[in-house]
């Protein structure tokens, strides 16, 4: 089914958290790999930090999403597919540490491998490129119809979000 890119986005399928993970599984692969080639404890620091930054996103950030708030125990949304939710629910708008956590790690989670691929320049331009093609995606597909209205990023027309 072909959707208008002004119809909301209101649920979201299995294929459409694969193919949001497959576009960002390049960078982190890439990340991983650069790494790896140096040094198997920064290694798994990176992989901590991974997991710990999804932990403070999910956190201040997507309890905040109707796909969040909505019924059930799991996730069902573009990033977190099948995923207990752990964090109670704060629908409305994100507050300014909410903002600055979310930021932050985010952040800190795209820089931190930037030291070794610094030393593989062919790396360094996938872990960019593939970057810049997963944001586009994301911003070009989703926050045009998006309901996640309190969202920084969110594009719906305001003729939309307030009728």
């Amino acid at each position: 089914m072909i959707h208008s890119q002004n119809e909301l986005k209101t649920r979201y399928s299995f294929s459409d958290f694969l193919f949001y993970t497959c576009l960002l599984s390049v960078p982190f692969v890439t990340a991983f790999h650069a790494i790896l080639k140096n040094s198997a404890g920064w290694t798994i620091a990176f992989v901590g930090l991974a997991v710990g930054i999804t932990a403070l996103i999910l956190r201040f950030y997507c309890t905040h999403c109707p796909h969040y708030t909505r019924e059930g125990k799991y996730l069902k949304c573009i990033f977190f597919w099948g995923l207990p939710k752990f964090f109670n629910k704060r629908p409305g708008t994100l507050n300014v540490v909410d903002k600055a956590v979310t930021f932050s790690a985010t952040a800190l989670l795209l820089i931190f491998p930037l030291y070794w691929l610094l030393m593989e320049p062919g790396l360094l331009i996938i872990y960019v490129l593939s970057l810049i093609g997963f944001g586009a995606a994301i911003y070009r597909n989703e926050c045009e119809r998006c309901i996640y209205f309190e969202c920084p990023a969110n594009k719906v027309p305001e003729a939309i979000t307030n009728p």
